[in-house]
């Protein structure tokens, strides 16, 4: 057994071991969720230090096992854990916020037993998604952490919509993971008969020696774009997401919008473009123009609302645009910078709906009309709302700046992109700053408000899980190195598999690699 099984097995081992603890023993379940979701951090930042000196496997993964006892021999399925530089940091940043959010979670109050039960069973599922080497249990996973998020804003959910929400959630993410796994079983026929698989080393090494059929891909890739699209909110399939993180506890939104949404762009990533790369060059403009309707569409909505929550919910998907405009460019420093973002805005979304979820339990509603001088009141509160602000608006020295200038940068390589990557940037940094500022100045500053409940500032405890989140995106961001060196061999095979079979004009526009490193190396030692 490696770290990575500890990492995965913990918090469900967990789960399992509370549904035996009588319900009146709240206290001892809440320990148990904060002190394994703890270790698990420590176990993952343990992995993360050692990841350069590990050995990597022929298929240069690091820490590889397989779980005994789950998977079928006779359909290639086998529970098999790994990391490479793609998923370590997703791995990482999935334990930091699964313990953040352990953290948050004092704010449930009824049925705590089924609540953290729920929760440890959603951090198992993430952390072994991205962990998984099998496509089976890819998906397995997945739909393990997907259900709690159900069941956790149907019950503990909170405002008058949360059952619409609910409805609304569940009935856009089935779709989204029904395509999807159209698409994964489709790819799996793909294989001779003797030969099938799910094991994705393997099929990365069939698909890197042997292009798939053009009509094939045709079938798969739209599948897998449309499927992962809607699990990531991808415009206009965006309209479950802000409704849905504004109707749920605190702790759920955080794992949600913060980690597991993050598995659809690493489908892409991982699966569909290097498996299907002539259709997948013929749909990235296609899905950089969606993007745009991210940034700019949901960015307006965004300046629109006039709940916290909701602001911050279009805020997260506003931010997925930009990740799918560096999946878009095809390139080695604009996917780079897509994964560089991918583990900012983890960090960035738990932090923000942690921070919204104080507000809420302290003042008693998230209107920001009837929020106001909470500065004065909440200073730790509010000088952390502040920071995430500037994070969200792509400041210098947070996570966030290095992957948006990575994506700009290898968008604006694609000639054929400029004029999105133009506007783009209009609407990250305009739109963002906008409806950001109107958040802090609303909610902090302004006429002091009378609330119903005394309006006390966080303790030492309550600061810890905020601290650490902040703390991760400044690390990050000066010193971008520790992710990016991690990641970039990894998007340069990736890359490579989807360009290499390209025509000429393509291959000069997406290759040689060299230049790109130079440019990945460049904007790296900006920072």
């Amino acid at each position: 057994m490696t770290t990575l099984t500890y990492i995965f097995l913990l918090p469900l081992l967990a789960a399992i071991a509370l549904a035996f603890v009588p319900r009146n023993f709240a206290v001892i379940m809440r320990a148990v969720a904060v002190g394994v979701t703890f270790v698990t951090m420590l176990l993952g930042i343990l992995m993360f230090w050692q990841f350069n000196g590990a050995m990597a496997d022929a298929n240069g993964y690091k820490f590889v096992s397989t779980i005994p006892g789950l998977g079928a021999e006779s359909l290639g399925i086998a529970c098999k854990l790994g990391v490479d530089g793609l998923n370590v940091g997703l791995v990482l940043m999935g334990a930091i916020v699964a313990f953040a959010a352990a953290c948050c979670s004092f704010e449930i109050k009824t049925r705590e037993k089924e609540f953290y039960i729920l929760l440890l069973v959603m951090t198992g599922g993430i952390l072994g998604a991205f962990m998984s080497l099998d496509l089976f249990f890819f998906y397995f996973f997945h739909e393990l952490a997907l259900v709690p998020t159900f069941i956790m804003i149907g019950v503990w959910g909170r405002g008058e919509r949360k059952n619409y929400a609910t409805f609304q959630i569940t009935l856009y993410l089935s779709i989204g993971a029904l395509l999807a796994l159209i698409g994964l079983i489709a790819l799996y026929l793909q294989l001779p008969a003797d030969a099938r698989t799910f094991d994705i080393p393997t099929l990365t090494k069939y698909f890197t020696e042997h292009t798939m059929a053009h009509s094939a891909q045709m079938f798969v890739f739209p599948l897998l774009l449309l499927g992962f699209g809607i699990l990531v909110s991808l415009w206009p399939f965006h309209s479950w997401a802000a409704l849905g993180y504004g109707s749920a506890p605190s702790a759920t939104a955080m794992l949600h919008a913060g980690v597991l949404k993050k598995f659809g762009l690493y489908g892409l990533i991982r699966i569909a473009i290097p498996f299907c790369p002539e259709v997948a060059r013929m749909h990235m403009q296609f899905l950089a123009w969606l993007a745009l309707g991210n940034v700019l569409y949901v960015g307006w909505v965004a300046m629109r609302q006039k709940n916290l929550n909701l602001l911050i919910g279009n805020s997260s998907v506003a931010h997925m645009g930009m990740i799918f405009l560096g999946i878009a460019s095809l390139n080695l420093i604009g996917v780079t910078g897509a994964v560089v973002i991918m583990v900012a805005h983890g960090f960035l979304a738990a932090l923000t709906f942690g921070l919204s979820g104080y507000i809420y339990n302290q003042t008693g509603t998230l209107e920001m009309s009837e929020l106001g001088g909470l500065a004065k009141k909440l200073r730790f509160i509010g000088v952390a709302f502040v920071m995430a602000a500037m994070a969200g608006c792509g400041l210098p020295g947070f996570l966030n700046f290095v992957g948006e200038v990575s994506v700009f940068f290898g968008a604006w390589a694609q000639p054929s992109l400029r004029v999105v990557t133009v506007l783009a940037v209009w609407g990250a940094l305009i739109i963002g700053a906008v409806y950001m500022l109107r958040a802090v100045r609303a909610v902090l500053h302004g006429t002091d408000r009378t609330y119903a409940t005394d309006v006390a500032d966080a303790n030492a405890w309550r600061k810890l899980p905020f601290l650490i989140l902040l703390a991760s995106l400044l690390v990050f961001g000066f010193f971008p190195k520790l992710l990016t060196e991690k990641i970039k061999p990894v998007t340069e095979q990736i890359v490579g598999m989807a360009t290499a079979r390209g025509s000429g004009r393509e291959s000069a526009q997406t290759s040689p690699v060299e230049n790109q490193s130079r440019l990945t190396s460049a904007a790296t030692k900006s920072e």
